[in-house]
């Protein structure tokens, strides 16, 4: 959640941005009350660059994507800008390039996938987070955001709809259409990281957007503790991994519902 609330922050800054002015952020300001993230402030006034309007502009385009990517590869040169992105929030952006760490991450997630499908309350709570189209819910996953079998890459996405209890294998997949697999990582796994690595997940999700690519979140094995561990060692700095994204070339998926700005944010 404190990673959520990190990419709300990031798209904070960059509205203050967008109209032309600095945003002065205290993380954290409130010792006694860890839920107060943050403060912002306005600072001076500074032209945004090219690179903040088109980040601004991505923000209302962005979408999860679920399912298979194109086969087409991403360019390295976007490759590159994202890792520098996530590096000016103060977290890194690590690809996963050689088979083996590949292979072991793909792993993790599976077995991170069956142990939450074989959890009766983590079922209960994606199917109370799932919505139809027609709901009325100010939030959540619509049942036509998931046009894909959960399982049709070599990496599992969430079973929203609990298809693998009435599907248990694909119609078809596409192991070759996963994508390129990175993490976010942070040097430590402090509430203040945390908060940073959401403000660089933000900011590599909304270049990427700008640049006609698209997200999809494997998370799963960052929610359970010993699988966490085992994520982090496949990875050589040793950083605490924050996030697990696949990226690729892709078709703008169907928005999702979103909580209005009052009930998010306050004014003081």
């Amino acid at each position: 959640m404190v990673i959520s609330c990190g990419a709300a922050l990031f798209n904070v800054r960059l509205a203050m941005r967008n109209l032309g002015f600095m945003p002065v952020v205290h993380p954290l300001p409130d010792p006694w009350n860890p839920d107060h993230l943050a403060h912002v402030g306005w600072g001076s006034y500074v032209r945004p660059s090219g690179d903040e309007e088109l980040m601004f502009q991505a923000i209302r385009k962005r979408r999860t994507h679920r399912g298979p990517f194109q086969s087409s590869r991403l360019p390295q040169q976007l490759i590159d800008e994202l890792r520098e992105h996530a590096r000016a929030e103060g977290a890194e952006l690590y690809t996963v390039e050689s088979r083996h760490e590949r292979s072991r991450l793909t792993e993790l997630v599976r077995a991170a996938e069956r142990t939450h499908r074989a959890d009766p309350g983590h079922v209960a709570e994606l199917f109370s987070w799932t919505r139809a189209s027609h709901g009325s819910r100010p939030d959540g996953v619509p049942l036509d955001a998931c046009p894909y079998h959960p399982d049709c890459t070599s990496i599992p996405d969430r079973d929203f709809l609990g298809l693998t209890r009435t599907m248990p294998s694909p119609p078809t997949t596409w192991p070759s259409r996963t994508g390129l697999i990175a993490l976010i990582t942070t040097q430590n796994d402090s509430r203040r990281d945390w908060l940073r690595a959401g403000q660089a997940l933000q900011r590599v999700l909304l270049h990427a957007t700008a640049h006609r690519a698209a997200a999809a979140f494997r998370t799963q094995p960052l929610e359970l503790p010993r699988l966490r561990t085992a994520v982090r060692a496949t990875i050589p700095s040793g950083q605490f991994p924050q996030m697990i994204l696949r990226l690729g070339n892709g078709t703008r998926g169907r928005p999702t519902p979103r909580r209005s700005a009052p009930s998010v944010l306050s004014a003081q």
